[in-house]
């Protein structure tokens, strides 16, 4: 008889993007070419951290700063933080409002455990990224707004506002993962109107409506793009707006593992209790080095120019590769990259035939057409909690050497002409 776990543990749903993973380190491993753009992360022969960073993290092993942090981060990052946001985005906010953990995810557990109880309603849209997950995790009632390429992908408050009513938390992030798309000022603005009024009609003593903000890739915007949040926008969105924010993305520092969050001093509090059962510290060395690097403005723009320019040059090769597919006469789209290292790719096959004569008869026969047939790996939207017949995908390029853009677009354009 078959060991029976917790419903959770049963009932938990696997990361497709770890799945899809493995088919693709086989594939290599069996020496093929694949044009890997599964990963929202990076190649660090490619995207280093900044210099600075790295001798500052060694500097601080070589100093012993190995021991156990203080739970709710070391007080000289907190106070980092707080003049990083107040010189940057122009936000006011004191140590006891900051807290940090390695990385963002253990903090948008906490912030759910805080405010979710069972059957609480969570609204989010998808694509999005882990929201659904989250949800399941703390037994809330998932609330999905389905976006569309209409508006970038991300949601309105006209979408939202039919459920508002006795929700708890709406999720929102700006630039988006997976799409690589940010939210305008007019449709935030109309989106904190809606938080604001909703809990204006709430009593005293309920429970009022809170707004998940991650902003990891707010420094990662190109051209004109420029990114907004709720508090900038409506000062009143403070006491409601709790921020997810880290290193790991501006400075391609994923596995050095140091995020914060920011909001109401009670939550943070309350998320701090919770994280110091969990043990999710980022660890003593690297917020010694966080802490002085956020004081290195110089040093932070080099770096951001730098970054912002590989980046975004990436994408846009990309995108006017797609361009050119699309014109061509081939079944795929692609939206404008505004953010991220992510752009939105569509690539419409379904009922296409092979030359063997077997139909794609689903978007997972067109995924894996694209691995087998055009060495491509990119991530469809369905697993990110998008309807599995999307024919979007998201590709990212923390990986991408620029020399293999015109290859790809060439193998993807020479697959494509096969079907028929």
């Amino acid at each position: 008889m078959a060991l029976k776990l917790s419903n959770l543990a049963e009932t938990l749903i696997g990361s497709e993007i770890v799945k899809l993973g493995g088919e693709i380190r086989e594939k290599i491993r069996k020496g093929e070419k694949i044009y890997n753009f599964t990963v929202g992360d990076f190649d660090p022969a490619i995207f280093p951290i900044p210099g600075e960073l790295e001798d500052l993290i060694i500097d601080a092993y070589r100093k012993h700063f190995t021991n156990y942090p203080a739970a709710e981060g070391n007080l000289d990052l907190r106070e980092s933080v707080s003049a990083f946001l107040q010189e940057r985005e122009g936000l006011s906010y004191n140590t006891k409002e900051i807290l940090v953990a390695s990385g963002g995810r253990p903090l948008i557990y906490s912030l759910f455990r805080t405010l979710v109880d069972k059957g609480d309603k969570v609204i989010y849209a998808v694509p999005s990224w882990n929201n659904n997950h989250y949800t399941h995790l703390n037994q809330g009632e998932h609330v999905v707004i389905e976006a569309t390429a209409e508006n970038n992908f991300m949601p309105t408050a006209a979408a939202l506002q039919p459920y508002v009513r006795e929700a708890t938390l709406i999720c929102l992030c700006s630039p988006q993962n997976p799409t690589g798309t940010t939210i305008s000022k007019k449709d935030l603005a109309a989106i904190c109107e809606l938080v604001l009024e909703e809990n204006k009609r709430r009593k005293e003593g309920e429970k009022k409506l809170y707004v998940l903000y991650d902003q990891m890739y707010w420094q990662l915007t190109y051209g004109e793009i420029i990114h907004y949040n709720p508090v900038s926008l409506y000062p009143a969105m403070r006491e409601y707006t709790i921020f997810i924010d880290a290193i790991s993305k501006a400075f391609a520092a994923t596995g050095v593992r140091v995020g914060w969050a920011f909001g109401p001093a009670e939550i943070i509090s309350k998320m701090n209790a919770i994280m110091s059962h969990i043990g999710s510290w980022a660890p003593m060395a690297e917020q010694k080095a966080t802490a002085i690097f956020l004081t290195r403005k110089e040093a932070i723009d080099a770096y951001l120019t730098r970054f912002r320019a590989a980046v975004s040059d990436r994408l846009r090769q990309i995108h006017d590769g797609f361009i050119t597919l699309k014109k061509e006469g081939y079944s795929v789209d692609v939206l404008s990259p505004e953010a991220a290292i992510y752009l939105t790719i569509k690539i419409d096959l379904k009922g296409k035939k092979t030359t063997d004569g077997a139909e794609l008869t689903d978007q997972m026969a067109v995924t894996s057409f694209l691995l087998n047939e055009a060495g491509l790996a990119v991530v469809p939207f369905s697993a990110f909690g998008a309807a599995k017949s999307s024919p979007w995908y998201r590709l990212s390029v923390g990986t991408c050497k620029l020399e293999d853009i015109p290859e790809m677009i060439g193998k993807l354009r020479s697959a494509m002409s096969r079907l028929s």
